[in-house]
């Protein structure tokens, strides 16, 4: 299908750009909400009518965008779960999760301005991009973490999920006195 693109949509092209799209993605996705129109005589007059008014109304929406994400670029949250001790969560930190602890921290983000491909399901350091605006990208850092002491720690360069082995005199790697205390009680 052929439509008028109203804003700038990722790879698709820009404002005012005549592109063929998949039918089910124009229906479904860019005619509704208004990031497109059909190709058609009627909606190219309409569009070149009011060109300078929807030039306007996302140069407006860019600097709102632009205004957010000088205070958000770079920013790092604190996302505190419960995990095993390899680091693995018991369950993930999804877009809302990121959602939330920024809205604790006094920014307003919307849950689709997240790209997380995938949820994030092991304790450390990651870093997000939000696109605030086809236009304006950010990157923020989440700490995913036990425990706020955890949490400081990674942010100092720790990793936590390393555990520490001692060379015994043999030159084999012992895994330190809680596992041998454990060996001991086994063999008994």
């Amino acid at each position: 299908m052929k439509v008028i693109l109203l804003e700038r949509i990722g790879r698709t092209g820009t404002i005012g750009d005549e592109v063929n799209v998949k039918d089910g993605y124009a229906r479904n996705f860019l005619l509704p909400q208004g990031k497109a129109l059909r190709a058609t005589e009627a909606n190219r007059k309409r569009f070149e009518s009011e060109r300078a008014h929807i030039e306007q109304r996302n140069e407006e929406r860019r600097n709102a965008a632009a205004g957010i994400a000088e205070g958000l670029n770079g920013a790092s949250v604190i996302i505190i779960r419960q995990a095993g001790e390899t680091g693995q969560l018991y369950g993930s930190v999804a877009a809302r999760d990121i959602v939330e602890a920024l809205a604790n921290d006094g920014f307003i983000v919307q849950r689709n301005q997240v790209e997380l491909p995938d949820p994030i399901k092991s304790v450390g350091v990651h870093n997000i991009a939000l696109a605030l605006h086809p236009e304006v990208e950010v990157s923020i850092t989440v700490n995913v973490a036990r425990s706020d002491d955890e949490a400081q720690r990674q942010a100092e360069g720790e990793d936590v999920t390393v555990h520490t082995f001692e060379v015994d005199e043999e030159g084999d790697f012992a895994a330190g006195q809680a596992e041998a205390a454990a060996e001991d009680r086994f063999e008994e």
